[in-house]
Order: structure tokens, then sequence, then C-alpha cells
């Protein structure tokens, strides 16, 4: 998540994202090679100041290489299948959606990080077994494009609601369930607005009224979108993205030539509050430079560097947030929320239940 905007909106504006990681020793070659190396394994948008991550290569002795793998949902089913011989020590990027499926496999050895009193209570999970940490959050979200609703005197939807209404009919498009965590949490928005007997109703509609599903969260923002700076370039023409709460700041912040106000808006009755966590993998060849990378995460400069960086808000209680940020990318004021629980329980039904009704 996090906000999976700034790698792919930094590409697209010709902006050195991910060449910062490959100065810090991203490879892609996964495994830790020798006891000073520690291999984090991520969803794509992982990144880091490069300052930030050199700091702590130099305090800890630690050389850092990152495996991204994918969306958060294809990162997550990976590190599952090779569970029993990891691709690296430390797994970031499970989030509430599928944090059940982590812990439920078996993926995570118990670890309570340097900094953990800091977390604000309302993260933390899995009591006193310290099997994830949390280390940031923030809400998925429908964005729209100003200037298409602009150019067509048409007001952006709100709401759930609103987006199966014909006015909005073949504009908005999302993630599949199955293979990406916004997709996931747009749906888990669905269930927790409409409840158990609702939203199946409600994709019909939605199915009805021409909803587009790709794979994951680049192939939505970046080529379907026409709102983003890389959706306008690969002429993406939806005018409504599953997203996150955050993407308008990262469209202003590191646009070439910073506009007055976002291109994109959110629709703030479509939130769904999204927390994201790391572990110590199973198996790891390097638990002890892996306890390092943990503290590392919640740690005060690494809290503080993620909003510009990741776009995503920081866990650890008293941790700055940019102004910028704050501005372009408040989070939402009433997100809709679902207990880890019933997220477990439900989780892979509903997904079954989802794929039957959209895309069959």
């Amino acid at each position: 998540m996090h906000n999976k905007t700034l790698v792919a909106v930094a590409a697209g504006l010709g902006l050195l994202a991910l060449p910062a990681l490959t100065g810090c020793g991203s490879s892609d070659t996964g495994k830790s090679t020798d006891s000073r190396t520690v291999t984090l394994v991520s969803h794509n948008s992982w990144n880091v100041s490069k300052s930030v991550l050199k700091d702590f290569e130099k305090r800890s002795g630690y050389q850092v290489k990152v495996l991204e793998d994918g969306d958060a949902g294809q990162a997550v089913n990976k590190a599952i299948l090779t569970k029993d011989n990891p691709q690296g020590d430390v797994l970031f990027g499970v989030d509430n959606t599928l944090l059940s499926r982590a812990l439920d496999n078996g993926l995570f050895q118990p670890y309570r990080p340097k900094g953990s009193d800091t977390v604000l209570p309302r993260y933390r999970v899995d009591g006193a077994r310290h099997r994830v940490t949390p280390v940031d959050t923030g809400d998925i979200c429908v964005n729209y494009d100003k200037a298409y609703f602009d150019a067509h005197r048409l007001t952006p939807p709100r709401t759930f609601a609103d987006l199966a209404e014909p006015r909005y009919k073949n504009l908005l498009v999302t993630e599949n369930a199955a293979t990406s965590s916004p997709g996931l949490g747009f749906l888990l928005g669905s269930a927790a607005q409409f409840g158990d007997g609702g939203w199946q109703g409600y994709w019909k509609k939605l199915r009805a009224n021409g909803v587009k599903v790709v794979d994951g969260w680049d192939q939505a923002y970046d080529q379907e979108f026409s709102g983003s700076t890389q959706g306008r370039k690969a002429g993406g023409d939806r005018p409504l993205v599953v997203s996150y709460a955050s993407s308008p700041p990262a469209e202003v912040i590191y646009a070439k030539k910073r506009p007055a106000t976002a291109p994109t808006g959110v629709a703030s009755g479509t939130c769904f509050r999204q927390t994201e966590y790391a572990g110590l993998l199973s198996n790891a060849r390097n638990p002890k430079g892996g306890k390092a990378f943990l503290d590392f995460l919640l740690s005060k400069e690494f809290q503080e560097d993620m909003p510009l960086s990741m776009f995503v808000y920081p866990v650890r209680e008293a941790a700055q947030v940019p102004p910028d940020f704050l501005k372009y990318g408040p989070q939402a004021a009433d997100p809709r929320t679902m207990a880890p629980d019933r997220i477990a329980a439900n989780r892979d039904q509903w997904v079954k239940t989802w794929t039957s009704l959209v895309l069959r």
C-alpha cells in the first residue's frame, strides 16, 4: 500500500524512485547470501529515501536487498508457497485483508521489535505472539478524474451506492479481489457497507453498470485511469478507479510542475481502512538481520519518511506527517472497517462468490 502510487507515479514522471533502491542494494536475486545481508520481500510499492536506508545500513552493518513480488496479494501467496525455503528474511506489505491467511499458513516467526510500544494501540494485532509488526496505514478509496467530470458537467460519485447509478456507467475500473490487495479491500468495504446479505446484489449492479476488472493496481491506475499521469499517457479512459486516499498528493508532489490543486479527487464515502504489516519469515536465513530491519521499520526516522516515500500514514505515535501530505491526502473521516476475525471467516468464500458474480 500502501500507498501504491509513488513508484508508478515517479516512474511516469521520470523520477528515480527504483534506482534509489538499487543504490541501496536492491536486487532481484532474492535470498540473503551472507550474514551481513538482509533481504526484504515486498510488494511493488516499497520505497524509502536513499539517505534513510543508507543510515540504517551504516548503523546496523547490514546491506539491504529488496525483492519486489508484484501486488501485495501476489507477494503473500508466493511467500506462502515458498515458506519452507523463503526468498528472504522479512516480508513487508501483508495487510489486514490478507493477514489471517499469512498467519494461518505459518508464514512468520515471533519477534517483538524495538519501538513496538510506540505503535498506536488501534493498529496492534496478534496479542502477545508478535508474529507481525504494524508499519503503516491508509485508506483504499475510489479516485476520480476532476477534468473528466468538469468537462462532462457531472458531479463525481461520493458513496458506494453512487457508483451503481446509470450516470456512472462504464466509468469505473477496479482490481481483481482474488489477486489484488486494493481490489480485495474494495470488496470488503462493500461488504461492510451493505452487509452479508447485500453486497452480492450491489456487485450485480456494478457489473450491469459496466465496471471493468483488471489484475492489479498498476494496470488499473497507470493504464486504465484517465486521471493519473501515466494513465493519461497510456490513453486510459476510465475516470473512476479504486486506489487510495493518498493518491492525489502523489500526483501533486511529484508533478514536474506542481499544480495548485490535485488533478484527482477521492470519493470519501467509498473508503476502507487498510493497515500494513511486516514480519520475520519462518526459516529466514538471516533472522538476526531480519530483526534489526524490523526495528528499523518502527524507527522514528523511517516512520516519518514513509508519507512522502510510500504515501501512507505512520503507525508510530507522535510521528510527524509532512504538511503537504496532510493537505492533499487527508485520511478518510469515516472509512469502512472490518474486524480481523470477520475477514478471516468470510474472505475466501466472499472472493469465490465475487468471482462468480463479476468475472463469469
